[in-house]
């Protein structure tokens, strides 16, 4: 199992009004843009913007970062020797599968497999 990515979260109310500073601060236009459920994804160089109204954000504010890797199965195998409990299991998302898992230490991080297309373009373009 390979870390392909990782991401620092960010929450805003406006994704449109998030963007502009990140845009010109990494030199980057977003990779990755997206709704799912009721809130707003972009992904724009090492950040992960979540924008929405402060509830909805507040469903997903136990993970402290995001973390793209190739084999979400192996992965898991890696947790559990780790004492990790799985605290959302492996899900089909807009992106491929993800899960949540809380470290042995409290840290809870959602782990993302892309697809192989987003792979491609993203991280081996």
């Amino acid at each position: 199992m390979t870390i392909l990515k990782t991401y620092a979260r960010l929450w805003s109310e406006d994704l449109d009004r998030a963007l502009p500073l990140l845009e010109e601060l990494t030199g980057e236009q977003p990779h990755l843009r997206m709704a799912f459920e009721e809130v707003a994804l972009a992904a724009i160089g090492d950040f992960l913007v979540i924008a929405g109204p402060a509830e909805e954000r507040a469903r997903y504010g136990h993970g402290s970062a995001t973390v793209v890797v190739d084999d979400l199965d192996a992965l898991l195998t890696t947790l559990a020797s780790a004492g990790a409990v799985i605290t959302t299991p492996a899900t089909p998302g807009p992106t491929g599968r993800f899960l949540y898992a809380r470290h042995a230490d409290g840290t809870e991080i959602e782990y993302v497999e892309w697809t192989p297309e987003l792979v491609r373009r993203i991280i081996r373009p």
